[in-house]
């Protein structure tokens, strides 16, 4: 491992500060996906900025009936909060389907979103990169990429985004709010991770320095019929092959509103746009469930070895949104 330096902030300005005078200086909350980039030699940064002395963990209500989770707040407490798990229980299945109890005892709030992929190219120093090493290339397009995107991809990147919590965060409309010393900001999670382009390495929309502070989710995304499924490669906490985070609010036997969000499926979670149109303002049938999977998933640009990813996800689709509406038994 490198040498790096270390300092540990006791106020959001001290921690904002020290990463901006050092051009190589990160941010350390949980450190369950940073230092094990460090490990590996593919993070190398020269200053660590200890933010976990400050006040930015716990869960509030907002004005708006929806809910403000601290970025230093632990997976872990996320999840069990009494009113995340009855305003939003997918986020929560999210949570819990993301990691062992360990790392979600380290892990917070803030540095999920900002993971980075488990692509084996990725971590892989002896193998180009995009995302790594701007222009070198991509090396899972002829190689290996099974389990690598086939909504969004481009020709420069194939990778996933590996966070489950982001997914059930896309599908509820969450917003993510940082400070900067120039002062506080906002952004929608629809818009915060970037398209994957000409340069992977870009992957967030926070502006250079930016401290994640805080995860607002909107009083109108409160449904406590949602679910999150995932479909993994082993029984045990693995990365998602294909998830599905999703709720539905049906009045008088027709669908008032739907939310819709994939993981596993493209370099940031997926907000299946298309599928939610076919379905608001129509019975929530099987057949109806089926085709509105299949229109998110024609744009599908599936690899020679992950086609099968297509096909898992119209079926996982169709199965979360029948048991929320209970017709997973309908023929």
């Amino acid at each position: 491992m490198k040498e790096f330096a270390y300092r540990r902030a006791t106020q959001v300005r001290d921690a904002l500060t020290a990463v901006a005078e050092n051009a190589g200086a990160r941010y350390l909350a949980g450190g369950t996906n940073l230092v094990d980039l460090m490990k590996g030699g593919v993070e190398a940064p020269t200053r660590l900025v200890d933010i976990r002395q400050l006040q930015l963990d716990g869960v509030r209500d907002a004005p708006d009936g929806g809910l403000v989770i601290g970025a230093t707040t632990t997976n872990s407490d996320a999840a069990a909060h009494p009113e995340v798990r009855r305003r939003f229980p997918a986020l929560t299945q999210a949570i819990l389907a993301g990691a062992s109890g360990q790392l979600r005892n380290m892990a917070t709030v803030g540095g999920n979103l900002l993971q980075r992929t488990r692509c084996g190219y990725f971590a892989d120093l002896s193998q180009p990169c995009n995302k790594r090493v701007p222009g070198s290339g991509c090396s899972a397009l002829a190689g290996v990429h099974h389990n690598h995107a086939v909504l969004g991809r481009s020709e420069h990147c194939v990778a996933t985004h590996p966070s489950d919590m982001a997914v059930a965060l896309a599908a509820f409309d969450a917003v993510v709010h940082y400070e900067t010393l120039d002062g506080a900001g906002e952004i929608p999670l629809s818009r915060f991770y970037l398209p994957v382009g000409e340069r992977p390495d870009l992957e967030t929309a926070l502006p250079p320095g930016a401290l994640i502070t805080a995860v607002a989710l909107p009083g109108s995304a409160v449904n406590p019929r949602s679910r999150y499924r995932k479909v993994r490669e082993r029984a045990s906490y693995a990365f998602a092959t294909v998830s599905v985070a999703a709720a539905l609010d049906i009045c008088d036997g027709v669908v008032r509103d739907v939310r819709i969000a994939l993981g596993g499926v493209a370099s940031r979670p997926w907000r299946a746009h298309s599928a939610e149109a076919v379905l608001r303002h129509t019975r929530p049938t099987t057949d109806r469930f089926r085709i509105a999977a299949e229109a998110e998933l024609d744009a599908a640009e599936p690899l020679p070895g992950n086609g099968y990813k297509v096909t898992l996800a119209r079926n996982l689709i169709g199965a979360v949104l029948g048991e929320l509406a209970g017709t997973e038994n309908d023929r």
